[in-house]
């Protein structure tokens, strides 16, 4: 079940890696999206189509690739759970950072919304017992996405 419930986890990853491409390069190109998914830019045109029609994305074939509000939405809401998963493995269950990154993109697409909010709760009161001493990773600058 995708995080958004209706969204394949395909479609959630091609949506996270157009943000994470915008973010950095301001826009993103078919051939970098192919790069960074390591897949063929024929399947990359087909899902920008299909993500287009959605009106996840504008997208102009041959043109950039930039995500409309609702994609956008959809991207930074997975990738919080994704930079959320990832410090809970990698702080808490103290799982190397490799592990923990791989664990969380299988883990960010699986939890439905109840869910994940109740994690969210558990890892809040972990991080506040007066009898742990865990600190937030993420605050330490020792995560990257």
């Amino acid at each position: 079940m995708a995080a958004n419930n209706d969204l394949s986890e395909n479609v959630e990853d091609y949506l996270e890696t157009i943000l994470e491409l915008q973010t950095k390069k301001t826009v993103a190109r078919s051939k970098d999206i192919a790069e960074k998914m390591d897949i063929k830019r024929g399947s990359v045109t087909g899902m920008l189509k299909k993500l287009a029609k959605k009106n996840f994305i504008n997208y102009e074939p041959y043109g950039y690739v930039t995500l409309t509000p609702e994609g956008k939405k959809i991207a930074v809401e997975i990738e919080r759970r994704h930079i959320f998963l990832k410090d809970f493995f990698f702080r808490i269950l103290e799982v190397d950072e490799e592990t923990a990154d791989n664990t969380a993109c299988r883990m960010e697409h699986a939890m439905n919304k109840q869910t994940f909010t109740k994690f969210k709760k558990f890892v809040k009161k972990i991080d506040t017992c007066p009898h742990c001493d865990i600190k937030p990773a993420l605050s330490q600058g020792l995560l990257k996405k």
